[in-house]
């Protein structure tokens, strides 16, 4: 077994049994190029089948001396464990080299928040009088009023806007699709966007049921929401390092220190828990609703 057939029948499986995103999958790719490159870098190259528990041993020494960070390394020793994993499944080897093999220990380091106040100057910021501030304060009124991914965000559809029951159907990782429930401001600037501003693009063909679209009728990429977010804060002088996920995880530390129940923020950000998934997937939509409206400080 070579390499490169290896890692493509193992790509091909992420992406069709494991149902994961394209990015996802080459997050995994990329893990197992670190491996052959190591594997192949000796005198006596190691095929895929070939290589045994000291050898992944010796692989995570190496990531180790580059200075990659505990995270960096459990990334990739995952990505590893499900290449190894499929390897067995198929019946390509005969035994996982990588069952016994440990993971580094990661410190969990807590992202930034910010302030509600920071929240409202970084809206306050926004230019309304350029065609594309209107869009820009939807973009930031959803992000931090629904907690979405920034993928969640620039992969939101029309057809899955339900504003007058004040949900929103969103497709997280694993293309898995939850309902989130919606705020008034943000519900005002995305009808806004939709209503007096959007009609006025010409819409390329694929893109006609995106909700956010460049000028030139196309979908936002991620790396715009980045940038624009970035220079908001630059705008109001702000000093942390923000993105997208930033505003995702204010979102849920306000509705918890408003007193929202876990679960309720568990299940509206898509997250899952190997030991308490159970917990999240039943909860009742009005609950949720209403925790949201209740709790959220924008409502």
């Amino acid at each position: 077994m070579d390499w490169p057939s290896a890692i493509k029948g193992f790509k091909a499986y992420m992406k069709l049994e494991r149902s994961l995103s394209a990015n996802s999958v080459e997050a995994y790719a990329r893990d197992i190029d670190k491996l052959q490159q190591f594997a192949e870098q000796g005198t006596k190259p190691v095929k895929p089948d070939d290589i045994k528990l000291a050898d992944l041993r010796q692989f995570i020494n190496f990531i180790n001396e580059l200075g990659m960070i505990p995270s960096s390394q459990a990334r990739i020793l995952s990505g590893v464990k499900a290449f190894y994993k499929y390897l067995l499944t198929e019946e390509l080897i005969d035994s996982d080299p990588s069952e016994l093999l440990e993971s580094p220990k990661i410190q969990r380091k807590l992202p930034d928040t910010l302030s509600y106040n920071d929240i409202n100057k970084l809206i306050a910021a926004i230019d309304l009088s350029k065609p594309e501030g209107m869009r820009n304060k939807a973009i930031m009124e959803v992000l931090y009023g629904c907690g979405l991914r920034v993928s969640e965000l620039t992969e939101l559809k029309l057809s899955n806007l339900y504003l007058d029951i004040e949900f929103i159907k969103v497709t997280g990782k694993g293309n898995k699709e939850r309902l989130v429930p919606i705020g008034n401001e943000a519900i005002k600037a995305l009808k806004l966007w939709i209503q007096q501003v959007r009609p006025n693009i010409p819409v390329k063909k694929g893109h006609e049921d995106i909700v956010f679209l460049n000028r030139r009728g196309a979908g936002l990429t991620r790396v715009y929401i980045f940038t624009m977010i970035k220079e908001l804060a630059a705008a109001i002088g702000l000093q942390k390092n923000i993105s997208p996920h930033t505003l995702r995880h204010s979102f849920a530390t306000h509705l918890v220190e408003g007193g929202a129940d876990l679960r309720a923020v568990q299940e509206m950000l898509g997250h899952e828990s190997i030991t308490t998934t159970e917990i999240y997937t039943h909860l009742d939509r009005e609950y949720l609703k209403s925790t949201i409206i209740q709790h959220h400080p924008r409502n």
